[in-house]
This record gives C-alpha cells, sequence and structure tokens, in this order.
C-alpha cells in the first residue's frame, strides 16, 4: 500500500528587515514576541484559505538580511506565536462548550416551564387571550433554545477549524531568504 504524500502548502510574506515581521511594541527577546499585527493578519489570512489539516512552509523574503542568520529566530517566534494561538483557541473552545452546555439546561428549564404555563392556560378555556399567552409562552420557550442551538450547530466548528490551522502553521516549516531586488522593468514611475 502506497503511502499518500502529504501537500504543504507555501506562504510567503515579504519584509524589509527583521523588526517588521515582529511587533515593536513588545519588549520581549524577538522569539518570545508577538508578531506584528499585519504579518499574522496575511500569514492567518493565505492559511485559512486551506484545508484545516494543511501543512505549511512559511517563506520570509528579508530584502535586508542581518549578519547572523535570522532563520531559527524567525522559526521560533512563528511557532511560539502560533502555538499560544492553538492554546488560546482551545480555551475559547472550552469557554464555549461550557457556555453552550449552561445556556442548554437554562433553555430546556425555561422551554419546560413554558410548557407547563400554556398547558395551564389550556385548562382556564380558549378565549382569546388564553390563545395570544399561550402561544406567547410556546414561543418564549423555544426561543430561548436559540442560543443553545446556536453554539452547538453552529459556532463550535469554525473555532476548531481555525484551531487546526494554528496548530499546523505553529509546526510549518520556516525558511528565510534574502529578497532579490525588484526588476527595475517593473518600477513605478517615479
Amino acid at each position: 500500500m502506497k503511502k499518500q504524500s502529504t501537500t504543504i502548502h507555501q506562504i510567503e510574506i515579504r519584509i524589509g528587515t527583521l523588526d517588521e515581521l515582529f511587533n515593536s511594541m513588545d519588549p520581549t527577546p524577538f522569539h518570545h514576541r508577538d508578531l506584528d499585527t499585519d504579518a499574522q493578519v496575511f500569514i492567518e489570512s493565505w492559511a485559512m484559505n486551506y484545508p484545516p489539516d494543511s501543512h505549511f512552509r512559511v517563506v520570509v523574503h528579508m530584502a535586508k538580511m542581518p549578519e547572523e542568520d535570522p532563520e531559527p529566530v524567525v522559526r521560533e517566534g512563528i511557532h511560539n506565536y502560533f502555538a499560544l494561538k492553538a492554546l488560546l483557541n482551545k480555551r475559547n473552545i472550552r469557554s464555549l462548550l461550557i457556555e453552550g452546555r449552561t445556556s442548554l439546561m437554562i433553555g430546556l428549564c425555561f422551554l419546560a416551564l413554558c410548557l407547563v404555563g400554556a398547558d395551564l392556560l389550556s385548562v382556564f378555556g380558549t378565549n382569546a387571550i388564553s390563545r395570544v399567552l399561550k402561544e406567547g409562552l410556546l414561543i418564549g420557550g423555544w426561543v430561548a433554545m436559540w442560543r443553545p442551538m446556536q453554539i452547538f450547530l453552529y459556532e463550535w466548528w469554525p473555532l476548531v477549524r481555525r484551531g487546526r490551522i494554528y496548530r499546523s502553521l505553529g509546526k510549518a516549516k520556516v525558511h528565510v531568504v534574502a529578497a532579490s531586488p525588484p526588476h527595475p522593468a517593473f518600477d513605478l514611475p517615479q
């Protein structure tokens, strides 16, 4: 049986200097710093275009290469940043599911009370006011179920997808290469 080869999607980013890749307001060493917002948004937006189980290669084209090889610092910075994002995303999913369970319990209790109330109103007669109140209780009870249904049907799976992408980016192959100078034929007129 032939092993299927894994496709590695390449994301390329162009920067002038190493400082442009990291958040300049963060005083910690490069490998612990947050990525610059523009760089992070660029990498994430490209990664989100691929399936959640994708593998990535991030190629950083740097115009002004430092004297020391920047690849280990860039690799560790990108890995640390997206590993932290994956951890925070996992916590968000856990928190969302706790909220979902709590709102489900509250919604079910409220729905049960509304159904009991609607049945009690049926005993008192079938005049217009009791029918309106009965229908109002039924609708209100089902509306109380809206939030748990939203969480369990729609909200959790995009977060799971995003978490998979973050974990993949946290393990991405990272390469830093010297950016080739722009071709004069493609320069914009001054």
